[in-house]
């Protein structure tokens, strides 16, 4: 899977991220695992839900960040698995939530503030966003690691 392609999106609005996250998420192929990094507000979860929508997952407006449960799980045409590593605080504790067991076939894995477990995703192929604020509502998205979107 490996593929050092970076892509650079810039979205003007909360919209233009959902559907670039539609875009992703029309993409993405099972045993994939996205890493997202990004300030918060920067629009992580806002991709995620369109990442959601794109899978075809029941309610994505429902998706929201699990920061305080760690791991969220969501059905679509995969199983989706939104993991938010803001609250963990070693990669011993990261590792112990078990993620590698989440990466199968049959599903993806979302990781928000990807940066803070690092350590603990090398070796391992993945598709990273960064995501930065442009301004007051627009982003700059930069995707590595996926094919070019439509």
């Amino acid at each position: 899977m490996e593929n050092n392609n970076t892509q650079q999106i810039i979205s003007e609005s909360i919209e233009q991220t959902f559907e670039t996250g539609k875009q992703i998420g029309q993409a993405l192929q099972g045993g994939m695992l996205v890493c997202l990094t990004g300030t918060l507000g920067s629009g992580k979860t806002t991709l995620i839900k369109g990442i959601a929508a794109g899978m075809n997952a029941a309610n994505p407006q429902h998706v929201n960040s699990p920061t305080f449960v760690i791991v969220n799980e969501y059905q679509g045409r995969l199983h989706i698995f939104h993991i938010d590593a803001y609250r963990i605080n070693s990669i011993k504790e990261f590792e112990a939530l078990g993620f590698e067991d989440y990466i199968g076939p049959e599903s993806i894995v979302l990781i928000e503030w990807a940066d803070k477990v690092s350590q603990a995703l090398d070796g391992f192929d993945k598709i990273t966003i960064e995501m930065r604020h442009h301004g007051p509502q627009s982003r700059i998205i930069n995707i590595t690691g996926l094919a070019d979107l439509k």
